[in-house]
């Protein structure tokens, strides 16, 4: 207990792909994607807008927003599976382009689950030493990590990033708790292959290309199921009813998936923190630029219960209990 959320930023890039810009590209229509995504627009990268830069002005304005400085940062984690290097890990270059010289920093990939797996590793950094500062990241370049002539999933995908600043403050509640799990044993419905090796001895005959690959019906059978059981799970840890929980923020897949969610749940909409229809499938940085849009716009209060879900490529899934 203690250990909080001070702050909150997210960034999105300036250029909008509506559904009408795709027909133009692949085989499809506005109804045909609203009907079964429920996405509308999402932001695409442009010129200067690689992963890094946008973590950069999401923890920038995460930071403003804490009334923290970047000297004061110690830790920054990244979570990202579409950096455009592989090394250095984005997150030093955040680290750089904020002057966070006090800090250091590294990359991980859980897919769409990666922030709340940040969150977590940056909850148990804070528990053990509560004079650190932590600037947790989910950021995303999803455009340069797609197939644009498979309708299947050029379709889904949108870039941004969201921050939080993770501190210490005596007396109150804050990270509750988390249930996070995986299971790499279905991975083939759901990844993304890396550059083909160099190394002839071990090229993958079958490498597709280094961008996301899915078997959407299937990955919808497995997500529903397993958010709801992590949901259940966290709650029944820390003896905190459903019903008590101000707000759910869950990863923005699609409309069925998050509606399928709700439905299970038997929790109203009202409660439902849903923002797929304007930036479409963030992977990583879906949930905390949807956490920064409900602390903006007042949706999150003092004391309220949030409880955060996500499901992605791993597989990899798990919910977060926050009193705010």
């Amino acid at each position: 207990m203690g250990v909080v959320i001070l702050g909150t930023g997210s960034c999105l890039p300036a250029k909008i792909v509506t559904n009408h810009d795709l027909e133009k590209i692949v085989d499809t229509s506005d109804e045909w994607i609203q009907t079964r995504t429920g996405i509308r627009t999402r932001h695409v990268c442009g010129q200067d807008e690689q992963t890094y830069n946008l973590a950069v002005e999401a923890g920038q304005r995460a930071l403003d927003a804490a009334g923290v400085t970047a000297d004061e940062i110690g830790l920054i984690i990244v979570a990202t599976m579409s950096s455009h290097t592989l090394m250095p890990a984005s997150a030093c270059l955040v680290q750089r382009d904020l002057g966070a010289v006090n800090a250091f920093a590294y990359d991980i990939n859980a897919a769409c689950s990666g922030f709340l797996f940040a969150l977590d590793l940056g909850y148990r950094y804070v528990q053990a030493d509560h004079g650190m500062k932590i600037l947790v990241i989910g950021a995303e370049n999803l455009s340069s990590r797609l197939n644009w002539s498979d309708r299947n999933t050029c379709i889904l995908f949108g870039d941004g990033a969201g921050a939080a600043v993770v501190g210490y403050r005596e007396g109150k509640s804050g990270y509750m708790g988390s249930r996070l799990l995986s299971d790499g044993h279905l991975w083939k419905l759901l990844y993304m292959y890396a550059p083909k090796s160099s190394n002839p001895q071990i090229v993958t005959d079958d490498h597709p290309g280094t961008h996301i690959v899915m078997e959407g019906r299937e990955v919808f059978k497995y997500a529903v199921k397993a958010m709801e059981d992590a949901i259940h799970g966290v709650l029944a840890k820390e003896g905190v009813a459903l019903d008590d929980v101000k707000l759910l923020i869950p990863h923005q897949a699609n409309i069925r998936i998050l509606n399928k969610l709700a439905e299970r749940l038997a929790i109203d909409k009202e409660r439902v923190c849903i923002n797929v229809s304007e930036y479409g499938n963030t992977s990583a940085a879906s949930i905390p630029i949807a956490l920064d849009e409900a602390v903006r716009s007042g949706r999150i209060l003092q004391d309220d219960l949030v409880l955060l879900c996500s499901f992605g490529g791993g597989f990899t899934w798990g919910a977060t209990l926050i009193k705010w």
